[in-house]
């Protein structure tokens, strides 16, 4: 495998010149979450538990690690609110040595006010001091894993019961004259608008996320298997300093590149398929998401090529609509007529606003013949999760709006099982038949990522080459990875029935 050094360096020589995130940033979005609450009382914000076995992962939530930076488990935030003066308080368990053993060391109650610039509290005392802060009624203002209505005064679903729940429903019965409001959708409008540091962060991701494709480009080869190109791939993640992927990578060839979210990846892969992989990097918490479908054996065959240049083009479309104040829909528009039209035209679907029979027998309806090939949206924001907020979820894009742009075609080997075979559909039935025949098993995906600027736009997934010839003469280099352990790869092979 060729060195990946020089680009780990550059990386790592990045991130110390600011690709993070200040506490100052945490304290300004506190204050600013204070400063919203509709009147004074308690802000309770809850963090991720210590998973069951401390040898599992650990991730914190991603609204307590927004408002606080804090990665350890088992912490809350208290904020009271009184006639404008605010007073915050961290609750985290105590440094422990012996225990520390098994988890790592640990910042305790010390190391909260020295790193955080937060008053540290013992874990243990939290129920005591909320008790003492709500003996009087008023308001409390919580943050935490709920289920829908669970953490507030509002109907809702009541089970399945999070442990954020169950600690919430304690006080509540402990206090039932204390009004509690679920105020996650007010994070939620604040992380919508994204910070430079957080801009810098998700770039990073993007960087790394480029990396591994370009890496994974150059290996490709009939005869192997898709979780060779996983690992590859996360491997370059890994190697340059991101704390992992941002999602199951999705690594799939022949008919799996046409199944949206498969994530096995155990298949092998076979000369003239498509390979579809949606892969990327979480750096410092950031998420980014890229895909790509590239021919097997490194060129694009005539139907292949066919599918490719629509999707291609309908990305493309949308793209020539980013800047601020445009709405989302119009990029979505703008590429859904590309989609349509290029389905037309390769005699997938009757016409572009055609549609067909759908539903159940007793139910009937009209479903647009495009939904057969193209059926998920066109983006979403990314950030601290890969499907993120953003300023133009609520409207319009905003300079800073960070997102992703994906259209996709699908051509199922059975498209045909999938239209009802009834009256109203024998024409589009016998249309199309010889054109699904033709597509069939290729599954197109272009996925790029987008930071709206005040003149247009950055595409900041621009390293992976996305044109047919671009990348054709990437994968027919020869200096591609090498560290193919083929005889696991065989016996693995073996045990596959």
């Amino acid at each position: 495998m060729p060195s990946l050094r020089p680009l780990a360096l550059l990386l790592c020589a990045a991130s110390l010149l600011g690709a993070q995130i200040p506490q100052s940033e945490y304290q300004a979005r506190r204050a600013a979450l204070t400063a919203a609450l509709p009147g004074d009382g308690v802000l309770l914000l809850l963090g991720a538990p210590e998973p069951a076995q401390n040898y599992l992962n650990f991730w914190q939530s991603e609204n307590f690690r927004y408002l606080t930076g804090f990665l350890e488990p088992n912490a809350a935030l208290v904020i009271v609110r009184r006639n404008g003066a605010a007073q915050s308080m961290l609750f985290v368990p105590p440094k422990d040595p012996a225990q520390e053993v098994w988890t790592g060391e640990r910042l305790g109650l010390a190391g909260a006010r020295a790193s955080l610039g937060l008053d540290g509290r013992d874990a243990s005392t939290l129920r005591a001091v909320l008790d003492s802060l709500l003996a009087g009624g008023g308001a409390l203002y919580a943050v935490g894993d709920f289920t829908r209505g669970g953490g507030a005064d509002v109907p809702g679903e009541a089970t399945p019961r999070s442990v954020d729940d169950q600690f919430l429903d304690a006080v509540k019965a402990r206090h039932r004259d204390v009004k509690v409001s679920d105020v996650r959708d007010q994070v939620m409008r604040q992380r919508g608008a994204k910070s430079p540091a957080e801009l810098a962060l998700i770039r990073q991701a993007a960087t790394i996320s480029a990396a591994a494709h370009r890496e994974t480009l150059r290996a490709i080869k009939p005869g192997m298997a898709e979780f060779e190109i996983q690992a590859l791939a996360e491997y370059t993640f890994r190697r340059n300093g991101a704390d992992g992927p941002s999602y199951g990578s999705i690594v799939g060839s022949g008919p799996n590149s046409t199944t949206l979210h498969y994530n096995r990846d155990d298949r092998f892969m076979r000369d003239g398929e498509m390979l579809t992989m949606d892969m990327a990097a979480y750096y410092g918490g950031y998420s980014a998401d890229i895909t790509r479908s590239v021919p097997v054996n490194g060129r694009f065959s005539p139907a292949q090529r066919d599918v490719y240049a629509v999707v291609l083009a309908a990305q493309a479309a949308a793209e020539r609509q980013i800047r601020p104040r445009v709405p989302f829909k119009v990029l979505d528009d703008s590429a859904v007529a590309v989609l349509k039209r290029g389905l037309a035209q390769l005699g997938l679907i009757e016409s572009a606003d055609a549609t067909y029979r759908c539903g159940t027998p007793t139910r009937a309806a009209q479903c647009p013949q495009y939904r057969l090939y193209y059926m998920h949206g066109l983006g979403h924001p990314i950030g601290l999760d890969v499907h993120d907020v953003d300023a133009y979820t609520g409207g319009t894009l905003a300079e800073g709006s960070v997102f992703t742009i994906e259209p996709g075609l699908y051509v199922r080997a059975n498209t045909m099982d999938i239209i009802p075979d009834v009256p109203e559909n024998s024409a589009l039935r016998a249309r199309i038949a010889a054109a699904v025949a033709r597509y069939a098993n290729i599954g197109i995906r272009v996925e790029d990522d987008y930071v709206v600027t005040a003149g247009g736009f950055d595409r900041i997934t621009s390293g992976v080459p996305r044109e047919i010839d671009e990348i054709e003469r990437e994968m027919a280099r020869t200096d591609g990875p090498s560290a193919r352990n083929a005889a696991q790869v065989e016996a693995y092979r073996k045990l596959r029935p």
